[in-house]
């Protein structure tokens, strides 16, 4: 099955919709391209879901993107059962600034069960942990253009494979 509005913005459908179907005998995946991508696998400017979604937000098995969501995520913001990224959240979440989980790996600081970096947070008597006791904000200005870059990146990318498609 597959849906694409005929709308479109900069040559990428605002809604693109793919599942998979058997086309002459054959297992044919969905692959959605579009500024809101669902499919096998999607790639969407603004959000993606799917098996693979790649995208600003994206949701899915492995998710690749600003804010991924997913067993497997891979990127700034990343929440998962394994996420890496600048800031994590996961069973086991490995990042450069913050990381929050059971396995707790970051450069700066984390909070888990198993918790390694230069400051380890732990929560107070109360048992509940304030977000003030992380001494800077997580983002920084710079983060903020390697941002604008991604999204960017993310629409070149689907841009490319839209036209590999149509060919």
């Amino acid at each position: 099955m597959e849906y694409r509005s005929s709308a479109s913005f900069l040559g990428l459908p605002l809604v693109h919709i793919a599942t998979a179907a058997v086309v002459d005998g054959r297992y044919r995946r969905g692959v959605a391209t579009g500024w809101f991508a669902i499919g096998d696998m999607a790639i969407g400017v603004l959000f993606a879901c799917g098996g693979v979604a790649v995208g600003s937000i994206s949701v899915g098995g492995a998710a690749l993107g600003l804010l991924p969501i997913g067993g497997l995520a891979l990127g700034i913001l990343a929440v998962g059962g394994l996420s890496l990224g600048v800031v994590a959240v996961g069973g086991a979440a490995f990042a450069w600034r913050a990381a929050i989980g059971g396995l707790a790996v970051a450069h700066d600081h984390a909070i888990g069960g198993v918790a390694l970096a230069r400051n380890v947070l732990t929560p107070a008597s109360s048992g509940s942990l304030p977000l003030s006791s992380i001494p800077h904000a997580p983002f920084s200005w710079s983060d903020a253009i390697l941002l604008i870059v991604i999204v960017g990146a993310l629409l070149v990318v689907a841009l490319s494979v839209r036209a590999r498609r149509k060919e």
